[in-house]
């Protein structure tokens, strides 16, 4: 696939997922963020590392195939229900983490991948999301 092909891809990626995309080496990055009030150390945090989404696409092959990577601050409550639209999706959850600590609301981060066309993938994890709070 040309270059021009993968920003056309990558720019409808980000539209269906409602972020701003990016082609780096051929990777493209889709990202946003959450508006949730989070404070760490009891002070208020804007910081992209706190309210990130991020999702990508890369090696695409001849079927239409790319390797899908997404990551999505949750609140605690929101994890399992996500959890369950990934999971009708067949989208593979591969991390729940936390990176902070004293924060409040409690910020759980996950992490998820798959197989399959990104403007697919796209769909769904836009599905999939409904069931988020903010």
């Amino acid at each position: 696939m040309s270059r021009e092909s993968i920003k056309d891809l990558c720019r409808e990626f980000a539209r269906i997922l409602g972020g701003t995309g990016s082609v780096t080496n051929g990777v493209c990055l889709v990202q946003k963020f959450r508006n949730i009030p989070f404070t760490i150390l009891g002070r208020r945090t804007n910081s992209p590392l706190v309210n990130p989404q991020f999702f990508s696409f890369e090696n695409l092959d001849f079927q239409g195939n790319a390797l899908n990577l997404g990551e999505t601050v949750l609140l605690q409550e929101e994890v399992n229900p996500l959890l369950t639209e990934l999971r009708k999706r067949n989208i593979i959850v591969t991390a729940l983490h936390n990176h902070w600590l004293f924060e409040q609301p409690r910020a759980m981060y996950m992490h998820f991948e798959s197989i399959e066309p990104p403007l697919e993938f796209a769909r769904k994890i836009r599905e999939a999301f409904r069931v988020l709070k903010y």
